[in-house]
């Protein structure tokens, strides 16, 4: 039988702000994506107690909780923090996958010769986060990831759950599906219009009736709710071995704005992000593609073939520029986007012109040094006065690789 462990960091974003700044420590607060807009990236159990949520606009928390400390994102800060906390993960196990900045999945099978069974090296491993990072964690402990990262959230904040395989279907039984991961909202709606709405239900729900609904995906559903799951631990190394399909970054304004020269600037700092993300990578994209939400949400697309595959920023940033061009804004805009897609790896061809040349010279200086020192030490002048406080994280970060932010 294997041994899963999910690690869920708890309150990570804003429990490194309060271990940053000693005065937060104890009171409400929240981590926010900027100073004028949004929604609430990460609260803190003190701020949790009065009703505040991840995903919360500014003003309902405050509404909740007039006493709350608003703290702006510092995502260099919360990845290094991810880096070490990897490095602590990785003595226990060499199979880690990263499941976002602040969770991790381990595959502890086989290393009770070296520290003990799962529970003891689940309180070995939030004993050195504590005592190395001065943050806490919560463990949960199953067969699979699916029942893993289950348990690290019965139990919170520094909690420790252990799923044993005889307590599966008691714990399933009347558990709502919309606990498991990878059921939301719209997944939890759908199944409840087949009159499915908990883990026992879906269960024991006909095949026949779930593929007729979704498809393929209707027997992953039963098996969900049997508590079924054969997903391996994937290592960063293992992951690499897979080719993406698409690299994108998108952001939401500060303000909602139909001022074309800045939101053309905001497309240049985005493709900047995705070219870095694409060179590291290795790859090079024939297709662009823009996003463009407007303040009523309402969100469209617009794509571009090109002849060659590219991978600088100044290129993608041209060819989306182009796209941006050709539309006339209905309405201020509250989000914009840029992808990169129909990739090629591994692809190199020696420039032919001087000025490409010279081109490609600077790129590389330019990523030896961001590599070094950060995202964004060096960049284009239209970006300089305002990179710091607009980099952003990409949901699918990754500590190197092309998935990096």
């Amino acid at each position: 039988m294997k041994h899963i462990l999910h690690v869920d960091m708890n309150a990570f974003f804003a429990s490194v702000e309060q271990r940053a700044n000693p005065a937060l420590r104890g009171l409400p607060v929240a981590v926010i994506g900027s100073e004028h807009r949004g929604v609430i990236l990460s609260p803190s159990y003190e701020a949790r107690a009065f009703g505040v949520r991840t995903g919360m606009l500014y003003h309902e928390a405050r509404q909740a909780c007039p006493e709350i400390a608003l703290v702006a994102a510092d995502p260099a800060k919360y990845t290094c923090v991810c880096k070490r906390l990897i490095g602590i993960w990785e003595r226990f196990s060499p199979k880690v996958e990263l499941f976002s900045i602040d969770e991790a999945f381990l595959d502890v099978t086989g290393c009770d010769a070296l520290f003990g069974d799962p529970v003891r090296i689940a309180l070995m491993l939030k004993e050195q986060v504590w005592k190395e990072e001065s943050l806490t964690c919560s463990v949960g402990i199953a067969p699979n990831k699916l029942l893993a990262k289950l348990g690290s959230g019965m139990q919170k904040p520094d909690g420790l759950v252990l799923i044993c395989p005889e307590d599966i279907p008691v714990i399933l039984e009347d558990l709502p599906v919309s606990h498991l991961c990878g059921v939301g909202p719209n997944l939890t709606r759908a199944l409840a219009a087949l009159g499915i709405r908990t883990c026992g239900e879906l269960g024991s729900t006909p095949l026949g009736m779930l593929a007729a609904r979704f498809g393929i995906a209707g027997e992953r559903l039963r098996n969900m709710g049997l508590g079924i799951d054969d997903d391996e631990v994937t290592t960063r190394d293992e992951q690499e071995q897979y080719e993406a399909k698409s690299i994108g970054h998108s952001m939401t304004l500060d303000r909602d704005s139909a001022d074309r020269e800045e939101l053309e600037r905001r497309i240049l700092q985005l493709s900047e992000q995705v070219g870095r993300r694409a060179r590291r990578g290795g790859y090079s994209g024939r297709t662009v593609t823009l996003t463009v939400r407007y303040a009523d949400f309402r969100t469209f697309s617009r794509q571009r073939r090109i002849d060659h595959g590219i991978c600088g920023g100044l290129d993608i940033f041209a060819s989306v520029r182009d796209l941006f061009r050709t539309i006339t804004l209905g309405q201020p805009v509250r989000l914009i986007g840029v992808a990169l897609s129909n990739l090629d790896r591994d692809v190199t061809q020696v420039p032919l012109f001087d000025e490409q040349r010279k081109q490609l010279c600077v790129t590389g200086a330019m990523d030896s040094i961001n590599d070094r020192y950060g995202d964004f030490t060096v960049t284009w002048g239209a970006l300089a006065d305002r990179s710091r406080h607009e980099r952003v994280l990409s949901p699918a970060w990754r500590p190197g690789g092309s998935r990096e932010y």
